[in-house]
């Protein structure tokens, strides 16, 4: 196993992560959740799916919750550059062998679908509709406020070769967990817009996404958002935290929606811009990448996550576990 080195001449441009689609059951509920619960803006609301942003985002959506039947990821999406970087996409997965399609999507700008080479569905668009920013209306701050979407986390069966491929595509990698005493990649953390990361692979049954993030103004917007999820009945579907990770050294919060999809709430990363910035390497067993101070996550934490629409789940290459708390707990 080798650490890929980032294409330095991609074949298209991508600028940050942009949006997410989430199959829900319970549509309204749903919405009342990422509302009230979360804090999010609604700016649009159908039948059948109902668009949210942060306070200080400016695009249209960075979530969108369809009703469906079950519970599904459907879509992660990146933005790129112009739309000649969709066309210059389109190009490159048809040299590549990789289907797409072309999708005409409500307030998107050119848009395409692809599944990676671990199953991870994709969305690539080049522009949104604009909205007014909210990010100076204090006084209607809700829960924890979040500003802006930025990251995702996803399960594969293949660390090694989904960061291969988003290395190709010219993703950096920032931070990265591997077998003790190895490079042997159990997760990646990749990131195009100058901090940690805007997409993580991490070693599991897969595919699968863990979860979604949200930035939030400060430490305190992270424990309102705690108290208030309590306060409004959701106190059990905390899932993570309060805490603080190793891995970007990022206050963070995780909360599980009617759907038992996960969101992350965090307080965001340090700067990775510099080229001759070199990846931070962290050892599977050391405990702190995740959790600098006190117990590991559950094990519902670790091993659940959100599938994909038509994606078979594989068991993942890798054999190494991350210590839990029932495992902690059951030395004593």
């Amino acid at each position: 196993m080798t650490i890929p080195v980032t294409n330095p001449e991609p074949p298209f441009a991508m600028t940050r992560a942009s949006h997410v689609r989430m199959q829900v059951t319970d549509l309204e509920k749903s919405r009342d959740f990422y509302r009230d619960v979360i804090g999010l803006v609604v700016t649009e609301e159908t039948d059948n799916a109902v668009y949210f942003r942060g306070w200080e985002e400016a695009a249209h959506h960075s979530l969108v919750l369809e009703r469906g039947a079950e519970p599904k990821a459907l879509q992660i999406g990146l933005r790129v550059r112009t739309d000649e970087d969709v066309a210059k996409a389109e190009r490159y997965f048809q040299s590549a062998g990789i289907c797409y399609e072309r999708v005409e999507l409500d307030h998107q700008g050119p848009t395409i679908r692809f599944v990676d080479p671990v199953g991870t569905h994709m969305e690539l668009t080049s522009s949104m509709s604009l909205v007014t920013r909210r990010h100076q209306d204090f006084a209607d701050f809700v829960a924890g406020a979040p500003q802006r979407l930025d990251h995702y986390q996803v399960v594969t069966y293949d660390v090694q070769a989904a960061t291969d491929f988003w290395s190709g595509l010219g993703m950096r990698l920032a931070e990265y967990t591997a077998t003790d005493g190895t490079d042997e990649l159990w997760g990646s953390w990749m990131e195009v817009k100058g901090n940690t990361h805007d997409l993580v692979f991490t070693n599991g049954h897969g595919p699968r996404l863990h979860h979604f993030a949200y930035t939030v103004p400060d430490g305190i917007s992270l424990l309102h958002a705690a108290d208030v999820a309590g306060d409004l009945g959701f106190g059990d579907e905390i899932d993570r935290g309060p805490g603080r990770h190793g891995i970007s050294n990022a206050l963070f919060l995780y909360l599980r929606d009617p759907d038992q999809h996960r969101i992350e709430l965090f307080t965001t990363h340090y700067q990775f811009i510099d080229l001759e910035d070199e990846p931070m390497r962290w050892d599977l067993s050391n405990a702190k990448r995740a959790q600098l101070w006190g117990l590991p996550a559950t094990r519902r934490w670790f091993f659940e996550a959100s599938e994909f629409p038509g994606e078979a789940l594989h068991e993942p290459l890798l054999e190494a576990t991350p210590a839990t708390l029932e495992d902690i707990l059951s030395l004593h």
